[in-house]
């Protein structure tokens, strides 16, 4: 939570892919999302001091204004839209045009009073968009292959084949990048450097985490095991005890823990007899491994935190 301020002047800004609304002050202004409607913005927030932006969290619509006004340091907080959504709902709001949601962004930044959103350096920007791209080359490759079962025809058998060897052409060169990345800065290379000293975590789930989950090394263990989404909620009523499960989170991260978790239950002695524990309990398989990812999301933060704490030999 942000310190509470009273002087703090919190404006919401709802992002589409061509215009901006913003209110500001109880007034609303109109405004294009792109370079010259980001010099707009500028100009009318430099007006009053002490301004926090609070906007959702629009698919990449978003990234162009936040960091120009990162850049001046404007604070800016990336709220999760649906989060917004309930809040409006909670307010007896159910109308949704541009201007009523900047105006909700604004009574959101006044009601819950929201972190900023730390700004990325260079390298992580760059570091998380090659990321990205390599998920969406993934994404495509599976696709492609569950297609190709089914081709009968030379022709198109031609076509998969020539489509896959480009795709995993492109997953490799994206890999080569990610790894040069994380080489160049220091920062990064640390980092990765101390995730990849747990067993059963390589370079390429460091990179994803330290992508993906920039946060990571500021965080508290409950924190950390929601933003990656393996901890596990509550959903009690009265006498009824249902099962706990996890829910939201980034599923990206999720799914990268996953698989280094597949091999940490066999390799790291901790995880290992953790993981036999919980079966020998009579939890399920994949409840059991879930808790060890929430495990190993946990022991990762406390690595970045704590530079000084070394892993048992």
């Amino acid at each position: 939570m942000s310190q509470n301020n009273q002087s703090i002047l919190y404006v919401g800004l709802d992002v589409a892919k061509l215009t901006l609304q913003l209110h500001l002050a109880g007034r609303l202004h109109s405004l294009a999302n792109d370079p010259k409607g980001h010099a707009q913005l500028l100009k009318l927030l430099s007006a009053h001091p002490s301004v926090h932006v609070i906007c959702e969290a629009t698919g990449g619509y978003e990234q162009a204004p936040v960091r120009v006004l990162q850049a001046v340091d404007i604070a800016v907080s990336i709220i999760e839209a649906g989060r917004v959504r309930y809040f409006a709902r909670a307010q007896g709001q159910r109308a949704k045009t541009d201007p009523i949601d900047a105006a909700v962004l604004t009574a959101y930044g006044y009601a819950i009073k929201p972190a900023a959103t730390p700004a990325l350096s260079a390298s992580q920007q760059q570091l998380a968009a090659v990321a990205q791209r390599r998920r969406q080359l993934l994404d495509l490759r599976t696709v492609e292959l569950n297609r190709a079962e089914h081709y009968t025809d030379p022709f198109c058998v031609r076509q998969t084949r020539r489509l896959q060897k480009s795709l995993e052409k492109q997953i490799q060169q994206c890999n080569q990048t990610i790894t040069e990345l994380i080489a160049q800065d220091p920062i990064l290379a640390h980092r990765a450097k101390r995730l990849q000293a747990i067993a059963g975590v390589g370079p390429v789930t460091a990179a994803t985490v330290l992508a993906e989950m920039p946060e990571l090394g500021k965080l508290n263990p409950q924190t950390a095991a929601a933003l990656a989404g393996v901890a596990p909620y509550n959903y009690d009523s009265g006498p009824l005890k249902s099962t706990r499960h996890i829910s939201g989170g980034r599923q990206t991260v999720r799914c990268a823990l996953y698989m280094a978790t597949l091999s940490a239950v066999r390799y790291d002695r901790i995880l290992k007899a953790f993981y036999q524990r919980l079966l020998a309990a009579g939890k399920k398989p994949l409840v059991a491994l879930t808790a060890c990812m929430r495990k190993l999301v946990v022991l990762m933060n406390h690595l970045l935190k704590n530079d000084k704490f070394q892993l048992a030999s």
